[in-house]
């Protein structure tokens, strides 16, 4: 969910923060108030290119940022990257420079677009005109329709997996000779040199600790004996000044006991000092300076090094780099019958991922039919009267499987009667492909995979070009239904969708010192009755459109 949006020196806006929350956000205002300039702002933190262009004139750079709340994939992403994750919270900040330079920052740590590409469907999805079109690609399409179906793909995947490591096994062996033979070599002198290495995991920390106490022998020796002097042995040892002072503290106590507990004290330092005093002692004399088990453990250590700059950053890795190179070289020794039984596996693997994937593809092709149905039907209700079709399609060939299986899905949309068929995303109209999307929401969030949790923040734009009356608030209505398990964000013209708002925002635009400059305040209950009567009249404030505003806001 998105519980913040700032921006900051960005086209017109100076400097705005809006704090979103669940349910249904509406923000209006006056055309030309900069509500879109609000949607690119976060379009820009889910990855879309940026331009100088868009700082404020005068400023040196335009920052937006954004908070969202955190789920378990989203802090996935941010762990294969490297970036910390915050406390239940996901921080976006993107910074461009007048000159053009691009700065990108998540939870205050710097990053790159790539990694705000890869959160983006995690997060949000803008539905927008080009933002749209850029974001319902093929994996995007499947990715609903099995929403809707209920389809889980992990077990495809994990047999896809299989299948193709197995294949990739049967490509290795079957390289050309020249080239086997080559790498027979190369692996057959790597092999017997890790293994006359006889390497142990965690023995390179052992002897650089070793190492350590060796060539410093001269100076531990003395350290050691000169600790010792100074707490057991010598005339000023710390232990025979305890002594003497115990000895006082006893006469003392004689006479008043409560030098008894301070008697003990003084005892028990004493015993202290002297058990580390003979514990230096001891460990002193143990230290051998021995410049030939030195002169060992350097040639040693330098062998380690070798091994680890040739084959892996660590001795474990070293090892376990041995043990598949002669697993390699056991496979070419024993090429046909290993290949022989490789193929056997592959058909084996092929097969099962086969029995997953048809099994998918049967379900989408059931789901497909009655999302058809239901997308119509909410089509029509947003004045879209048309024909939509959901096409699964793909063979079994092994040249198109994938994870998720073989199939692919386009979404084919005719607005008008007697037009053709064509891929939903090529609708020209902002606002029509806007009302597509809201439709297969809205008919996924019926489907056997609904998902019971919240899900993913949606912003709509545009979505009322072209309608009115009626169609207006049935689209009211389904952005609400939708919002019941998204957070959903909608720019509106319209009073009749306003109306059905959790909470509404009004973006206006003023001059002030010669410029212009938008704010965005959320409005309570009578600012909102006067904002949606605005919307009703235009420009003059009647008392007929506040009780129309004033009814429309009571009926619903």
């Amino acid at each position: 969910m998105l519980r913040e949006l700032r921006v900051e020196n960005y086209a017109v806006i100076d400097n705005v923060v809006v704090e979103f929350a669940p349910g249904l956000n509406l923000l209006t205002g006056e055309t030309g108030a900069g509500k879109s300039i609000l949607i690119d702002a976060l379009a820009l933190l889910l990855g879309e290119k940026s331009s100088s262009e868009m700082v404020r004139h005068g400023a040196e750079k335009a920052v937006v940022s954004a908070v969202f709340e955190a789920e378990g994939a989203a802090v996935k992403v941010l762990d294969a990257n490297g970036i910390d994750g915050a406390e239940g919270e996901i921080i976006l900040r993107r910074e461009i420079a007048a000159g053009g330079k691009n700065r990108v920052f998540v939870n205050n740590q710097p990053a790159t677009v790539a990694v705000l590409k890869l959160l983006a469907p995690l997060l949000a999805a803008v539905h927008a005109q080009m933002e749209s079109l850029l974001a319902f690609d093929g994996a995007a399409r499947l990715e609903l329709l099995d929403a809707f179906a209920g389809v889980e793909t992990d077990a495809s995947e994990q047999a896809y997996a299989k299948w193709r490591a197995i294949r990739e096994r049967i490509a290795e062996l079957e390289r050309d000779e020249q080239d086997r033979l080559r790498l027979v070599d190369l692996w057959s002198f790597q092999k017997k040199e890790i293994e006359q290495a006889m390497l142990a995991p965690g023995e390179d920390e052992h002897l650089e600790a070793e190492k350590r106490v060796l060539a410093n022998s001269e100076k531990i020796y003395a350290a050691a004996m000169g600790a010792y002097d100074a707490l057991y042995e010598g005339n000023a040892a710390a232990a025979t000044s305890l002594r003497t002072a115990a000895r006082h503290l006893e006469e003392l106590s004689r006479y008043d006991a409560k030098f008894q507990e301070a008697l003990a004290a003084v005892e028990s330092a004493r015993l202290a000092v002297e058990d580390v005093g003979i514990t230096v002692r001891e460990y002193g004399e143990r230290v051998d300076a021995s410049p030939e088990r030195l002169e060992k453990i350097e040639d040693r250590l330098a062998l380690l090094d070798r091994m680890k700059r040739k084959y892996g950053a660590m001795l474990p890795d070293v090892i376990a780099y041995g043990e598949e190179v002669a697993r390699k070289l056991d496979e070419v020794e024993n090429r046909d019958e290993v290949r022989k039984k490789l193929r056997q596996d592959l058909a084996s693997a092929g097969a099962e991922y086969l029995e997953g994937a048809r099994a998918l593809s049967r379900k989408r092709y059931q789901a497909a039919r009655k999302l058809e149905k239901l997308v119509e039907a909410e089509l029509e209700e947003l004045a879209m009267k048309g024909r939509f079709k959901a096409e699964v399609s793909g063979s079994d060939e092994p040249e198109n499987w994938s994870p998720s299986g073989f199939d692919r899905v386009a979404y084919l949309i005719a607005t008008n009667p007697g037009e053709p068929l064509r891929p939903a995303e090529q609708v020209a109209s902002g606002g029509e492909l806007s009302r597509v999307m809201l439709a297969l929401k809205v008919s996924v969030e019926s489907g056997a995979g609904a998902k019971k949790r919240r899900e993913r923040t949606l912003v709509f734009d545009e979505i009322d070009t072209g309608i009115g009356g009626r169609a207006a608030e049935a689209v009211g209505k389904k952005l609400r239904a939708l919002a019941r398990a998204h957070q959903v964000v909608c720019i509106t013209h319209l009073p009749q969708i306003a109306a059905f708002a959790d909470h509404h925002y009004l973006i206006e635009k003023r001059e002030a010192g010669g410029r212009s400059r938008t704010s965005v305040r959320r409005l309570d209950d009578a600012e909102r009755r006067e904002e949606i009567a605005r919307m009703l009249s235009g420009a003059r404030l009647t008392e007929t459109s506040r009780k129309h505003a004033e009814a429309m806001l009571r009926d619903l």
